[in-house]
């Protein structure tokens, strides 16, 4: 939500994509109410039909498609053994499935003129950690994923950020405590302490690569996973 809000202040006509039909409605009713362009079309990102009906319906209201961000999401913080093959499926099927089907749809779209996709990979897809087993993969996969759309000529890009402090992190925050065995309120400064820029990653930090990967200030770049993590992770 926010990268549409700050796509639409630039100018671009957004299109949202999103499972929560009456979520994503709402938020593009937003940035309409504000003055810019947004429409919804409400999408599971595991379903081949419905993203490339998403794109459709991106060229047929607003013409040709230039970026692409693929963001959707899912994550679960449990002991390896304790993940079944349910999660592991779900995790693989948002996150890694999903990037793919969106590529998929992006490079349909894009292949006369170009444009640029943009791919979430994390800071657990440069390293894996415990209890993190399937998100870790379905992230290493995308940067993998990336590289390989990147040989198609169509300019595709990474980003790996570290923790950013959305709905979903507060969701698990108590499983990741349980896993470092220390207390909910310690969780958010221990990953202050470990980031040598002394801070988390903010909504503004994304922004900011994600406008340089669509711009053309990015473009003889491609194929590259950018760490976003403050020197946390380096590699």
């Amino acid at each position: 939500k926010s990268l549409a809000q700050r796509f639409a202040k630039n100018g671009a006509n957004v299109v949202m994509l999103d499972i929560h039909k009456d979520v994503v409605q709402a938020a593009a009713d937003e940035i309409v109410a504000n003055g810019y362009s947004a429409i919804a079309v409400p999408t599971d990102v595991t379903n081949r039909e419905m993203v490339f009906h998403a794109a459709d319906q991106a060229v047929q209201t607003f013409g040709e498609i230039d970026i692409w961000v693929n963001c959707a999401g899912y994550s679960k913080i449990l002991p390896f053994l304790d993940c079944t093959q349910d999660i592991w499926d779900r995790t693989i099927a948002i996150n890694l499935t999903g990037t793919f089907l969106g590529c998929q749809a992006a490079v349909t779209k894009m292949k006369g003129h170009g444009g640029s996709i943009i791919n979430f990979s994390s800071q657990s897809g440069k390293k894996g950690t415990n209890n993190y087993e399937a998100y870790c993969a379905s992230k290493f996969g995308i940067r993998g994923l990336t590289q390989s759309v990147a040989s198609e000529k169509i300019r595709c890009n990474a980003i790996c950020p570290s923790v950013v402090q959305t709905p979903m992190w507060d969701a698990q925050l108590s499983d990741y405590a349980k896993k470092r065995h220390i207390a909910d309120s310690d969780v958010m400064p221990r990953f202050i302490h470990n980031t040598p820029l002394g801070r988390l990653c903010e909504y503004d930090d994304i922004w900011n690569l994600v406008e340089f990967l669509s711009s053309d200030l990015s473009s003889y770049m491609t194929g590259q996973s950018l760490n976003l993590t403050g020197g946390a992770c380096m590699d």
